[in-house]
């Protein structure tokens, strides 16, 4: 999918950073984005940059305030990439670099992230920021085909629409054997440990929070978490993969330190549909009830310790 990203150039730091995060999505060919340093030498800006906009079906916009305050950025590529919202052509994803009045400007009617909108500038560990937009990112792609965004992007005439068509993607359906199963296995795990350590880093060092993360074996960890205010003190959560044998869960908690691998309190199976494999949580919780990303699972988890330790977001 086409993304246009409109950024003031005094966020380049940000913009590169981005970018950075992107590269996961882009080799699997899920994204195909662009800002105005693509630009050759010698090119002309203005063209290029109303060509791109016309043809995206997303705009990132990096919301800061200088990017509130250029009359580029504001009244030309936003205004056009809400009007092309409007139209059914493409999607507005504000992504909001620093603490600025965005919720006051056109930009208030669509979902901010990172999460609940809050500024990376004032998250402990950027890079956890980042990976929620790519997470988020990455669910508007899964759930947006190309094929959906192609026929809403079109500009009318029959040249550009054979040109659209023909960039269209497909997909087909598959069984998924053994390896598939273990492979994704494997990554879904990596990815709720490096999500956790992440989080660690970022809570930790918060006035009156400790915490720690600690792999206890190649599928196992184990996290705390003491808020010295809360009465309760410290909230625990060791997390498992399954590596072999029978087991209720592929990849399953206990909140205590150090948790054997055959107990539990909640956890999540690998399943299929004819195209993709997800995970699929215990049906206690509705929200995990659905199928998941990896990315989704850990979040939950982790929202789940930072309830037990007293802790939510702002």
């Amino acid at each position: 999918m086409k993304a246009f990203i409109s950024y003031s150039h005094k966020d380049f730091s940000y913009l590169e950073r981005l970018h950075t995060h992107l590269v996961p999505l882009r080799r699997e060919g899920k994204i195909d984005d662009w800002h105005d340093r693509t630009v050759l030498a010698g090119g002309e800006l203005n063209p290029e940059i109303t060509a791109e906009l016309e043809s995206c079906g997303l705009f990132l916009a990096l919301v800061s305030p200088d990017f509130l305050a250029s009359n580029y950025c504001y009244d030309r590529e936003m205004a056009a990439a809400i009007a092309r919202h409007d139209a059914g052509r493409a999607r507005v994803i504000p992504i909001i670099l620093e603490p600025c009045d965005w919720q006051s400007t056109p930009l208030s009617r669509f979902k901010a992230i990172p999460r609940d909108g809050k500024p990376i500038a004032e998250w402990l560990n950027p890079n956890v920021a980042y990976l929620d937009i790519i997470a988020e990112l990455r669910r508007v792609l899964t759930h947006e085909t190309d094929g959906q965004l192609d026929a809403k992007d079109r500009p009318g005439s029959p040249e550009n629409v054979s040109q659209q068509e023909a960039k269209r993607r497909y997909r087909t359906k598959r069984q998924f054997d053994k390896i598939d199963l273990s492979d994704f296995l494997n990554q879904a795990f990596k990815t709720i440990r490096d999500f956790f350590n992440s989080s660690i880093s970022e809570i930790n060092g918060i006035e009156g929070i400790k915490a720690r993360f600690v792999d206890i074996a190649p599928f196992s960890f184990t996290c705390t978490i003491l808020n010295q205010k809360y009465a309760h003190g410290a909230a625990h959560i060791t997390v498992h993969a399954r590596t072999g044998g029978m087991g209720m869960w592929d990849i399953y908690y206990s909140f205590s330190e150090n948790a054997p691998s055959n107990t539990a309190n909640g956890g999540y199976n690998i399943q299929a549909d004819d195209y993709e494999l997800f995970l699929k949580g215990d049906f206690m919780n509705s929200r995990e009830v659905e199928r998941l990303s990896a990315q989704q699972a850990a979040t939950i988890i982790w929202e789940k310790l930072l309830e037990n330790a007293g802790v939510s977001y702002a």
